[in-house]
């Protein structure tokens, strides 16, 4: 083998290690139940403030054929849009937008506000 198959060689293995270790860094998201209301309704609230939101992202599993309302409030006027279930819905600064829907499509999607790219929460539906 000639020294510089070897050394390509070493460079894709720590090509591969770097990536493989990076992911490794990557912030977890948790894992939370919604508070599900007298009447039956999974109601998960999201605060946007200063940049981030308040408590970090999670992740809410609500079970399939739930009703949901998903509550956003925020500090900058944005648009709040719910991946998958195509939902887009206006922002002012300091006020709340809401989504009343039933989950009925599983999987995970993601909740941003779209123009600025902010991720809000992810809500997995199972």
């Amino acid at each position: 083998m000639s020294i510089s198959r070897c050394r390509s060689g070493r460079a894709a293995v720590l090509v591969a290690v770097v990536f493989a270790v990076g992911g490794c860094g990557a912030a977890q998201t948790t894992t939370v139940t919604p508070v599900v209301t007298a009447d039956g309704v999974q109601r998960v609230e999201v605060a946007f403030a200063r940049g981030a939101v308040v408590g970090g992202v999670s992740r809410y599993a609500v079970p399939v054929g739930s009703r949901v309302e998903l509550v956003v409030s925020s500090d900058v006027a944005d648009e709040v849009h719910l991946h998958g279930y195509d939902r887009v819905s206006f922002v002012a600064p300091g006020a709340t937008t809401t989504f009343r829907f039933v989950a009925d499509l599983p999987g995970v999607f993601e909740v941003e506000l779209e123009r600025s790219g902010a991720p809000l929460a992810q809500l997995k539906v199972s």
